[in-house]
């Protein structure tokens, strides 16, 4: 028996990724630009970036910091090279160590776990979700029969039950929990396609076969509420030219100002590869009262599993930075 989607929740397509700054707000952006110089079966590089931009009252802009990552990982997605601006050394310990299994916990380990709260320590954090994502890039450059071949590893794993998109009895699966290889994909509404040249950082244009992840989160204050708009695209160049959104959602939230704790986090999706997966919006409801400061481990604790979708988990986690934009904020804001 197909699992029931309600109508409010099915994906509604690709869409702007800004809207209009807001004066007295705060916004971060990063992308996260994966390419391969040798092929699928060859090193992946990224590229990644990102800014803190204030707006100010008077619509004035003020570039907070910028930072970068540069990686290289092999076939295995094994580290081979690590490097960012602002300069972590320690970042080296990574190096020779999984992009995937077990890095959180080693990033963790390091001193680069000061830098929380700043765009390099959003994009060190997003390495292993947007690395799992990144060769779906190369779905629409192959044959099917010839991806599947390449992607040998995957095709053979056992899925079920890794999130909400592929619980027990999702149509996302074969009756063994490996998958069908049939994804929804929408055309990509590019993050450059916004009237504001201020409205993202200066990010990589890479030719050819590229993956993307990029981010948004805007804050400000309301009285004493910290208000929270966000965008979050996985998207990739196709063949024929443009792009295709493989995960997308926008969303919006509100904190107290006074304790930081979440009083609403409201995520709509927008692309998603399976029917199920938008099922994972229903149980955000578990971060209510949550310090937005605790969320990078409250939301891998309490929506797991099932209860949660890999991606958006990813976008709510990086909610716990809102604390440190919205520090920003305070001597303009004046209360």
């Amino acid at each position: 028996m197909a699992i029931g989607v309600p109508a409010g929740l099915r994906p509604s397509g690709s869409v702007r990724s800004a809207p209009p700054r807001r004066p007295g707000s705060v916004r971060r952006t990063t992308t996260m630009d994966f390419t391969w110089p040798d092929g699928l079966a060859g090193d992946t590089v990224l590229d990644g970036r990102g800014r803190d931009l204030r707006t100010n009252g008077d619509g004035t802009a003020t570039v907070l910091v910028e930072a970068s990552l540069a990686m290289v990982t092999d076939p295995r997605r094994i580290i081979k090279e690590i490097g960012s601006i602002p300069n972590l050394p320690t970042l080296r310990s990574l190096a020779g160590e999984s992009a995937m299994p077990g890095y959180r916990r080693r990033l963790a380990a390091t001193p680069a776990a000061a830098a929380a709260g700043t765009p390099l320590y959003q994009l060190l954090d997003d390495v292993p979700g947007a690395t799992l994502v990144s060769g779906a890039a190369w779905q629409r450059w192959y044959d099917m029969d010839r991806y599947l071949e390449l992607k040998a590893d995957v095709r053979h794993r056992i899925m079920t039950d890794v999130c909400t998109g592929y619980q027990h009895g999702s149509s996302a699966l074969q009756p063994d929990g490996t998958l069908r290889w049939s994804q929804d994909r929408q055309p990509a509404v590019d993050i450059d396609a916004v009237d504001d040249d201020l409205a993202w950082h200066r990010h990589a244009h890479p030719e050819g076969v590229t993956m993307r992840r990029a981010r948004r989160i805007d804050v400000w204050m309301a009285g004493p509420v910290i208000h929270v708009d966000a965008f979050f695209q996985d998207s990739s160049t196709l063949p024929a030219g443009g792009r295709q959104s493989i995960h997308e959602y926008t969303l919006t939230a509100q904190a107290d100002r006074e304790t930081g704790s979440v009083r609403r986090v409201t995520p709509v999706p927008r692309v998603l590869p399976y029917h199920e997966c938008p099922l994972a919006v229903s149980n955000v409801g578990a971060l209510a009262g949550l310090p937005l400061s605790e969320l990078r481990g409250a939301v891998l604790e309490r929506l797991k599993g099932p209860l949660g979708c890999t991606h958006l988990n990813d976008m709510m986690r990086a909610l716990a930075d809102v604390p440190d934009l919205a520090r920003h904020l305070l001597p303009a804001s004046g209360s």
